[in-house]
């Protein structure tokens, strides 16, 4: 196997990656999408003041409700009813109350998405860890094969295999990358469609 074989094999492997990953100001975010560390209030609500309702966790049913929303294990098709019934509970501070809920909402997803996109960085920092493995050990195989001598070192077989491996693991964690990407999106989206829902409770 000669080098120009190995070569197209690497870049094959980088083409994927690296056309999703452009263009990329972070080396250390491989996402298509746009990377936005935090989520402004004022790009999903419209409503009264956050700052104005007072902190959110000092109200304990506020707070609740905040946490059980921005909880990915609640389905969105209970948002509405939960909020409507807290809207009938609240009584006369409905308005600031439900938007303490959103506040609580907001820092509540704001938290996950850093510690997903934090994740992600840490992937994608493997993935160049493991593709400079990868070119390493290409790089060997093709210098064994393109050598003038006839014999070749029992040690290649097992560099061979290391090579298939590493391969196929980056194939896979590249596969997976576009659906771990998408999990800061869906936060956001959820964070959207919950403000929405509240504000028209208001």
């Amino acid at each position: 196997m000669n080098r120009s074989v190995f070569a197209f094999a690497i870049l094959a492997l980088f083409s994927i990656s690296e056309a999703r990953a452009q263009p990329k100001p972070d080396p250390d975010w491989p996402c298509v999408q746009r990377k936005v560390p935090t989520l402004a209030a004022g790009t999903v609500w419209s409503g009264p003041s956050l700052d104005e309702a007072g902190p959110w966790g000092s109200d304990f049913e506020a707070a609740a409700l905040a946490q059980k929303l921005a909880s990915r294990r609640t389905p969105m098709s209970e948002v509405d009813q939960l909020v409507e019934d807290f809207a009938k509970s609240a009584g006369d501070e409905k308005e600031k109350r439900l938007t303490r809920v959103f506040a609580g909402v907001l820092e509540l997803i704001n938290t996950e998405r850093s510690r997903v996109m934090a994740g992600i960085e840490r992937y994608a920092r493997g993935q160049r860890q493991l593709a400079e493995r990868i070119r390493d050990e290409a790089d060997q195989i093709s210098a064994v094969h393109d050598a003038p001598e006839k014999e070749v070192p029992k040690e290649l077989a097992e560099v061979e295999n290391r090579f298939t491996w590493d391969k196929r693991i980056f194939e896979e964690r590249t596969q997976a990358l576009e659906y771990v990407c998408e999990t800061p999106v869906l936060l956001e989206q959820r964070l959207f469609e919950i403000g929405r829902v509240i504000q028209s409770k208001l």
